[in-house]
């Protein structure tokens, strides 16, 4: 104990150092996230974006503004060669749920999701329809409704999700054929 003291004591080896130097203070830009590099801890700039982009399909937020989450969605399509699925619903949407729930409870349509799109959530609700960014698109008929866009944000696809449903006498639900299929039609 006493030597660990004695190592942190100002008579030690660094006495004779000299005088001291002064503090640089010149700005600095903030340092770039490297996609190629594995993060390794939560305190990097990767790690901010893989924040940003998982909070891109979170949920259907109200206070979310759409215009700097596409800037985002654009930024990650173009990093990962894919393209960026708006999908345009509610908190309130049952539709919106299922759908959410068919895609994570199949790995295959989840995957190729990953892979191939950035998909972003678009509020539209009492609370806030997002007009402004909205009228941009083409009309909706009803939720949920996908756009599929280039990796600039330029429309490609109009998607009304009716015709990817199961037919009525199947139940409630996505037809997985017809869903893989849209998918891989719009896959980069």
């Amino acid at each position: 104990m006493v030597a660990l003291l004695a190592a942190c004591s100002p008579s030690g080896s660094d006495a004779g150092a000299g005088p001291a130097q002064p503090v640089d203070t010149r700005p600095t830009d903030p340092p770039a996230a490297d996609p190629s590099v594995p993060v390794v801890s939560g305190n990097t700039p990767a790690a901010a974006d893989i924040a940003a982009i998982a909070g891109l399909n979170a949920a259907f937020d109200p206070a979310r503004d759409p215009a700097a989450d596409l800037a985002t969605a654009m930024v990650e399509a173009k990093r990962g060669n894919k393209r960026i699925v708006l999908d345009v619903g509610g908190e309130w949407c049952v539709w919106c749920h299922l759908m959410d729930d068919f895609i994570e409870g199949d790995a295959e349509v989840r995957r190729l999701r990953d892979a191939s799109f950035v998909w972003m959530k678009v509020n539209f609700s009492e609370d806030n329809e997002n007009a402004a960014f909205l009228a941009q698109y083409p009309e909706i008929k009803g939720y949920p409704h996908l756009f599929v866009l280039d990796a600039n944000g330029a429309l490609l696809h109009s998607q009304f999700t009716g015709d990817l449903e199961l037919p009525k006498e199947q139940g409630r639900g996505y037809d997985r054929a017809r869903f893989l299929a849209f998918m891989k039609d719009w896959a980069p």
